[in-house]
């Protein structure tokens, strides 16, 4: 039975996200505040954290921050009344895999949840190819590990979905929509930069100090990785 942790300070809504989810044949955890819902976190055990951002004690954008840091595989869904395009970026640029503005359906976080699962499994299965290579960039799909030469690169856990999707895929120009719908979700908002903002994390990662230079972008159509 999968885990979930339910990091949320309206002991209304965390409750009936609670029950909600048990129905679903989850099991769950509720915290209420920040502090000691990072320290339930980062315990073992947890299978897929639901956060809200406004917290007492330490906001949910320090607590995925904290979380991401030493569980960079863990699914974390941010709940949030911040509607802003900022909000939506800074969480996801910290490391959550989806975000739900409130007042939302519960169905839908239902499918949210069960989407980052599915995702969750695919991260971890076994791969026979699972070395991808374009040039002197080199994607290690089953220990999550990429390099330019023999620089070991650092990436977040979207970062590296990013470039994995750019990779599978090199020498196809790829739209936003397309990346959105595929790293993100169906349901993804296509009017936020977030795919600029993630295509500039990894050009600085990955193309800024290293030659040849591999992602490209096609103005009024898309992205590209390939060795030009």
């Amino acid at each position: 039975m999968k885990k979930i942790l339910i990091i949320e300070d309206d002991r209304r809504i965390a409750q009936n996200i609670s029950r909600g989810l048990q129905d679903e044949g989850y099991a769950t955890e509720v915290v209420y505040e920040g502090l000691n819902g990072r320290q339930m976190a980062l315990q073992p055990g947890v299978d897929l954290l639901i956060l809200d951002i406004n917290l007492p004690g330490l906001s949910g954008f320090e607590v995925c921050r904290s979380v991401r840091a030493e569980k960079p595989q863990l699914p974390i869904i941010m709940l949030t009344a911040l509607g802003e395009i900022e909000d939506k970026v800074e969480g996801l640029g910290l490391g959550a895999d989806d975000y739900l503005v409130k007042p939302f359906d519960f169905r839908e976080l239902v499918a949210r949840v069960a989407t980052c699962f599915r995702r969750s499994a695919l991260n971890t299965s076994p791969i026979a190819d699972d070395i991808l290579q374009v040039a002197n960039l080199t994607v290690n799909l089953t220990i999550k590990e990429v390099r330019r030469g023999t620089t070991l690169i650092d990436l977040t856990a979207r970062e590296f979905a990013l470039l994995e999707y750019l990779i599978r895929n090199k020498g196809r120009v790829l739209s936003k929509l397309d990346i959105a719908e595929t790293v993100w979700n169906l349901n993804f908002d296509p009017g936020t930069n977030v795919v600029e903002v993630y295509v500039n994390y990894l050009r600085k990662k990955i193309d800024r100090d290293f030659e040849p230079k591999l992602i490209h972008t096609r103005p009024g159509m898309g992205y590209v990785l390939k060795e030009e």
